[in-house]
């Protein structure tokens, strides 16, 4: 005889929802989350195309208030490409105005905000500097610094983005 209750042995009579098994969207206390993918640009941006170069980090702080060092980047606006929104992103983030010299590599990671689970692909450039003053005017940004090349990859808090630096030597190499 089935269990009146829907439990193991019951069967479906067409009354009652046919039950979940496993975890899933049945799963008691466990939150289900909006997915969104998001696409960001950004890059390297140095003073000069040479291994002695100095490269622009931005620190922000993190929740716990730490300044963190990452390369500039942000979103895409509508109808913007990549390249362009690194180039305007890079300006609007360190004050100073670069351009495209050649593609870096791309990052993609998952993260959650206000109740979204976020897949995030952020394009890189390596930019060299044609203008401007450096500034940390932009209200997400703590703090603004020209690094050493050399040093910048001990800087940077996110191991993707150290990954993105070691690229450097081949790719001014291959654009020399």
């Amino acid at each position: 005889m089935a269990a009146a209750d829907g439990g193991a042995g019951a069967q479906n009579d067409g009354t009652a929802a046919p039950r979940r098994r496993g975890k899933g969207r049945g799963t008691p206390g466990r939150r289900f989350f909006r997915r969104i993918e998001e696409t960001s640009a950004g890059g390297l941006l140095l003073d000069r195309r040479s291994p002695d170069a100095s490269a622009v980090l931005i620190g922000r702080l993190d929740r716990r208030g730490r300044l963190l060092w990452s390369l500039p980047k942000g979103h895409l606006e509508p109808g913007e490409t990549q390249e362009a929104a690194a180039v305007r992103e890079v300006a609007e983030e360190t004050g100073i105005t670069g351009r495209i010299v050649a593609p870096l590599g791309s990052i993609d990671f998952w993260f959650t905000a206000e109740g979204r689970r976020i897949h995030k692909t952020v394009h890189h450039y390596l930019l060299l500097a044609v203008g401007g003053e450096l500034s940390d005017q932009d209200v997400e940004v703590a703090e603004v610094a020209w690094v050493p090349l050399a040093q910048a990859s001990g800087r940077l808090a996110h191991a993707t983005e150290r990954a993105l630096l070691q690229r450097v030597p081949d790719v001014l190499a291959r654009i020399a």
